[in-house]
């Protein structure tokens, strides 16, 4: 999907938009109560959508059946989008959903329908392409009104009950008193929703080049946050795929600024707010330039990638804060978003009880009971003094300054300071879990998960540690036993839920995720099942006209789409770019490496229009543009020669091994019983075999 830089004709009325990031307010304990309304969200499992069932609005799950029922009676659909930690979309529910007179406004004029993002992204994305081309703005919860085809007819995110009720008036009105001009409108925004969702195919691969390459990186330096980190902005969010991208890049085009750059960021982002410094993880985003005070959802999909980016940042910068950081993280996944499967649930809500934030937050009393006499320190480490305080005198904890400041202004040495802290740690998280919990949405999405693993592997190559790896392949057999059925993943799983719908982000993550099992493990069980995964995305999903991939199978939306830009998850396409250039070096497979580069090639001209928005794209280029290394090790100590090839920073190479004979071309031939060697080669090329680590670097330095 391209990203939209311009504003559609405005042909309807008005849009009142307040771009706004959400969350819903839960209770765990669950409480019988009579309910005046209920309605077909009560047989649904998401909790996004049950937080709806007893609105007086008659609202449905999304499906064809409404739709149809939409033409039948002639109304038009109202379409409602959003997430289980949204807090506008809970705003919205309170303010205006559970308005009886509202209600029934829409119930009599709409079919209205209620669509949980999470679990329908394929909706969520088409209808957000929809409001980007009305008002060259989006957000949640995205309210779209629609003709009983589907076809946009208004578009907008949060509206005050008076405005809502204006915007259902006219709307209506117009639908009745001119439906010809409603239609006209409304085609002319579905035939932008497909534009928007066509890439041209080219041949000309001669545009993939270093010089490319470098233009588009030298073009997004301007809009850098040099200081701060991030990019320029009142608010942040990290992107992962950005800073990952950007490092690699740097250290294969020996780019002093870039490198500084990804440092400063990575070190900002640790230092800030937008890091729970007590339990661990990363909030969503930065409601300010500083990285200090977040918004306080926590996702799953941010702080899986934050494993794979702050790991692979150690082995760069050797900063013993990013180990630190990756420990707390993984502690903070496996305590507050697992279950009592090993699956990973999708988030945490940023209220609790009606009040943002009101989990996380402190007041200066509740930190001097639960720290008595090391409150001043810890104030001074935490800043936590009158000029950070937030909203109504409360802190949220963050640093202004790392360790050796802090260490060299109190005179004190790091063992101390070590254990300062991990007392602190734990009096506060005791004194937090006394209170009323946030929500969690406790979905297993399967495409989050397959980048929980990938973090996971990324942090067993980095620290060496068995338990990540152990727990990624938990992870794993959990989605293999639960969300892959006769050869089809599901998008989201929980027990009791009738989703069947995968997408191409669930095909392509979750093979990714299974090469990168394959490279630590060895096991070829993993390689086959990417492989098959693969073949089950060209089967579903492959568009013959462009050589690019659907993002869904069904024809049932009014547009199909093709998802090609990055966001805060990593382009698909670009994910299956990258599979498939992964498995034809692996394989020998010719026709997976030219299908890698004809996608890339005919990315070039959006990548070079928003580098910031096609980062896994520039990833790929980079493999394609820098030399490529395959590393083959083979023999009986083949996993400590790989964990120590991991344990260094090799961009732009492929490592795997084989402790036995094995078929794969990259093994043929080269297994001798008792001995290991290492085979370092390029384009088919190989260098004679070597026994150790140094001397396999040493060939790749002088290759």
């Amino acid at each position: 999907m391209k990203v939209f830089r311009f504003f559609f004709p405005q042909v309807i009325l008005f849009a009142f938009l307040i771009l706004a990031s959400c969350k819903e307010e839960k209770n765990d304990v669950p409480v019988q109560e009579e309910h005046k309304y209920t309605n077909e969200l009560a047989n649904e499992t998401s909790p996004y959508l049950l937080q709806h069932a007893h609105n007086p609005v008659n609202w449905r799950p999304w499906g064809q059946e409404p739709l149809n029922d939409a033409k039948k009676e002639n109304k038009l659909v109202l379409v409602s989008i959003g997430y289980s930690s949204c807090h506008w979309c809970h705003v919205m529910e309170e303010e205006t959903f559970e308005d009886e007179e509202v209600a029934k406004v829409m119930n009599e004029n709409f079919v209205s329908i209620k669509v949980d993002r999470e679990e329908r992204p394929d909706v969520d994305q088409i209808y957000m392409t929809a409001l980007q081309l009305i008002s060259g703005n989006g957000g949640w919860p995205l309210n779209v009104i629609t003709l009983p085809n589907g076809k946009p007819l208004y578009g907008g995110t949060y509206h005050t009950k008076e405005q809502w009720t204006q915007v259902l008036t006219k709307i209506n009105d117009l639908y009745k008193n001119d439906p010809k001009k409603a239609e006209e409108y409304a085609d002319m925004v579905a035939a932008g929703i497909a534009e928007a969702n066509t890439i041209v195919p080219t041949n000309k691969k001669s545009e993939i080049s270093k010089t490319v390459l470098v233009e588009n990186v030298e073009k997004w330096k301007k809009f850098w946050d040099l200081e701060k980190g991030g990019d320029q902005g009142t608010q942040k969010f990290m992107i992962p795929v950005n800073l990952m991208f950007l490092l690699d890049y740097a250290i294969l085009e020996n780019d002093v600024n870039t490198r500084s750059h990804v440092k400063t960021t990575l070190d900002k982002m640790l230092l800030g707010g937008v890091y729970d410094h007590v339990a661990g993880g990363f909030f969503r985003y930065s409601t300010d330039a500083d990285w200090k005070i977040p918004h306080f959802e926590k996702m799953l999909y941010d702080n899986a990638q934050a494993l794979s980016l702050y790991s692979k940042a150690y082995t760069v910068f050797g900063d013993v804060e990013y180990q630190k950081l990756v420990s707390e993280m993984f502690e903070f996944l496996q305590r507050e978003m697992k279950g009592n499967s090993e699956g990973y649930y999708a988030a945490l809500d940023a209220d609790t009880e009606g009040e943002e934030g009101k989990f996380y937050v402190w007041e200066q009393n509740e930190l001097k009971k639960a720290l008595g006499s090391d409150f001043d320190l810890f104030a001074k480490y935490y800043s936590v003094n009158e000029k950070e305080a937030w909203e109504e005198n409360k802190y949220v904890l963050r640093r202004n300054s790392d360790d050796v400041d802090f260490l060299e202004s109190e005179k004190m040495d790091e063992s101390k300071l070590s254990t300062l802290k991990q007392e602190w740690k734990n009096k506060l998280l005791n004194a937090r879990n006394t209170r009323p919990r946030p929500g969690i949405d406790d979905k297993v999405i399967t495409s989050w998960n397959a980048l929980l693993i990938n973090g996971l592997v990324d942090a067993y190559k980095a620290f060496g540690q068995q338990k990540f790896l152990t727990e990624a392949e938990k992870i794993f057999q959990f989605l293999e036993n639960n969300s892959f059925k006769n050869g089809r993943l599901v998008h989201t799983y929980k027990e009791g839920s009738s989703q069947n719908q995968g997408f191409l982000e669930d095909y392509s993550y979750l093979a990714n995720a299974a090469l990168q099992l394959y490279s630590v493990t060895f096991d070829e069980k993993y390689h086959d099942f990417a492989d098959r995964l693969t073949k089950e995305a060209y089967d579903r999903f492959f568009d013959d006209t462009t050589g690019m991939f659907f993002y869904n199978e069904s024809d049932e939306l009014i547009a199909k789409i093709v998802k090609t830009d990055d966001g805060v998850l990593p382009s698909p396409n670009a994910v299956m770019a990258k599979n498939l250039f992964l498995l034809g070096h692996i394989d020998y497979n010719k026709e997976y490496l030219e299908s890698s580069k004809q996608m890339l090639a005919s990315m070039q001209p959006l990548v070079a229009e928003s580098p910031a928005s096609y980062s896994k794209w520039n990833a790929l280029s980079l493999n394609n543009v820098y030399p490529y290394f395959e590393i083959a090790v083979v023999g009986k100590d083949v996993k400590p020669v790989i964990n120590g090839l991991n344990q260094k920073y090799l961009p732009n190479t492929l490592i795997v091994g084989s402790d036995s004979k094995s078929e794969l071309p990259l093994f043929e031939d080269r297994f001798i019983d008792g001995e290991t060697y290492i085979y370092v080669c390029q384009n088919t090329t190989c260098k004679l075999p070597v026994k150790t680590v140094n001397e396999a670097l040493n060939q790749m330095a002088n290759f």
